[in-house]
C-alpha cells in the first residue's frame, strides 16, 4: 500500500485544487419466501462513498476513493425462529491516476469485463447478478493499468494481491502470498470489437509431495476470447478455457461459452429483448466430462412510463429441466428508487452458487426494497 500513501500524499499538494465528494445510498428491504411465505427477512444496508480529486494539469486527474458495505438483517422462520446478523467492511480503497490515453488504478477495486449480460463466462473477478438492483459486488486488491490507442484499440493489465478467497467462479482459493498476474487487449472489428483475456494464479489444494504433506500451489492458466457486435441487433460471445497445470485434480479443465443477442422493438416506449445461450463443461483429464451445464437466459424489459421500468427474466436449466422466473417493477425518482420484485425458482440454485443474494431468491417469494441516494 506504499503507493497509495504516495497517491494520498500528492492530493494534499496544495498547488492544485481539490474536490472532495461525499456520496453513497441507504437502502432497506423486506422479503418474504417459502412454500406459505413462511421465511420473513428484514434488511438495511448503508453504503457511504468519500472521494477526493486533484487536477495536475494537462487534462490529468489524481483520485482517491473510499466506501463501506455495512448492513445488517433479521430472518424470520414459522413465526417463532429468528436470525439476526450484520457486517461492516471496507468495500472500496483506491487511488487512481488518468490522462486522456492512461488510466493507473491501485488498491481495492471493481475490475470487470465481457461481452455478457447475464450468464458471463468472463466473471473472473466479480460476482455481479443481474437481478440485484444495488449491483453489490466484492472488489479485488489489485493494480490496474490501462492504455488507450487513437484508433479505440486499448491495453489492460493487472497484478492482484492478497485475495485469498475464491472470487467470481472460482473453486478453489488462491494460493496466500502470491501474486495473480494478467492482461486483456481490446480491438475494433467491423461494427464491434473483439478481446483477449489471460489470467494466471497458483491455487492452493491439498496434496502430497515426494518430500512432504503441504499445500502445495498449482498453477492455473485461463484464456478467454470474447466479442460484441451491433448490426441492427445486438451480437455478442465469451468463450473461457480454465486449465490447471494437474490433470489429476477434480476440474482441471474448465470451459465456458456464452452467445447473446438482443433487440429494441418500436412497441410503444420501447420493448428490450435479451437471450443468452450458456454452456459450462468441467473435466478431469480435457476428455471425459465430469459436469455439464447448459442454461437459456430471456430478459424482456419495458419502460411503461418516464419513473417506471418493468423487466422480467427466466432462466432455464436444460440439463435438470428447471425454470427460474424473475420479476422486477421499478420506480426511479432524482434520489429515491423503489424495487418491488417476485420470483418463483427452485430451492436449490444451479445458478450464480456463490452469490449470497441467491438464497434470498431461492424457492417462491416476493421482496419490495426502497433506496435512498445522496
Amino acid at each position: 500500500m506504499a503507493l497509495m500513501m504516495i497517491g494520498l500524499s500528492a492530493l494534499s499538494f496544495p498547488i492544485f485544487p481539490q474536490i472532495l465528494d461525499f456520496h453513497g445510498f441507504l437502502s432497506g428491504w423486506m422479503a418474504a419466501s417459502g412454500k406459505e411465505f413462511l421465511e420473513t427477512q428484514v434488511g438495511l444496508r448503508f453504503l457511504p462513498d468519500f472521494s477526493l480529486s486533484k487536477s495536475l494539469g494537462r487534462e490529468r486527474l489524481l483520485e482517491a476513493e473510499l466506501s463501506l458495505n455495512a448492513w445488517a438483517s433479521a430472518e424470520i422462520r414459522n413465526f417463532d425462529e429468528s436470525h439476526i446478523e450484520g457486517k461492516t467492511k471496507l468495500y472500496r480503497a483506491m487511488v487512481r491516476y488518468s490522462s486522456p490515453r492512461f488510466e493507473a488504478r491501485l488498491g481495492l477495486q471493481k475490475i470487470s469485463f465481457g461481452s455478457a449480460s447475464f450468464l458471463r463466462p468472463l466473471m473472473w473477478f466479480d460476482r455481479l447478478d443481474p437481478r440485484d438492483p444495488l449491483q453489490i459486488t466484492d472488489g479485488v486488491y489489485a493494480l490496474l493499468l490501462r492504455y488507450y490507442f487513437l484508433n479505440n484499440r486499448n491495453i489492460w493489465l493487472w497484478a492482484l494481491y492478497g485475495n485469498d478467497d475464491p472470487k467470481g467462479w472460482e473453486m478453489m482459493p488462491t494460493a496466500k502470498r502470491r501474486p495473480e498476474l494478467g492482461g486483456r487487449i481490446q480491438t475494433p472489428l467491423s461494427k464491434g470489437e473483439l478481446a483477449f483475456t489471460y489470467h494466471q494464479r497458483r491455487v492452493s489444494f491439498e496434496m502430497e509431495d515426494e518430500s512432504s504433506s503441504k499445500f502445495s500451489p498449482i498453477p492455473e492458466n485461463r484464456y478467454a476470447l470474447d466479442g460484441k457486435w451491433d448490426f441492427g441487433v445486438g451480437l455478442w460471445l465469451e468463450v473461457a478455457l480454465t486449465c490447471l497445470q494437474n490433470k489429476n485434480l477434480p476440474y482441471a479443465r474448465q470451459r465456458s461459452f456464452v452467445a447473446g443477442i438482443d433487440y429494441t422493438f418500436n412497441l410503444g416506449n420501447g420493448l428490450h429483448l435479451l437471450g443468452e445461450y450458456f454452456e459450462f463443461c468441467a473435466n478431469d483429464n480435457g476428455s471425459t466430462g465430469e459436469r455439464t451445464l447448459s442454461f437459456v437466459a430471456l430478459s424482456l424489459a419495458y419502460p411503461p412510463g418516464l419513473l417506471d421500468t418493468l423487466n422480467l427474466i427466466f432462466y432455464y436449466d436444460e440439463e435438470n429441466k428447471q425454470l427460474y422466473t424473475f420479476f422486477r417493477w421499478q420506480r426511479s425518482f432524482d434520489r429515491l428508487d423503489f424495487h418491488l420484485m417476485a420470483f418463483w425458482n427452485p430451492e436449490r440454485f444451479q445458478i450464480y452458487r456463490t452469490q449470497s443474494a441467491s438464497n434470498l431468491f431461492a424457492g417462491k417469494g416476493i421482496q419490495l426494497m426502497m433506496v435512498f441516494h445522496y
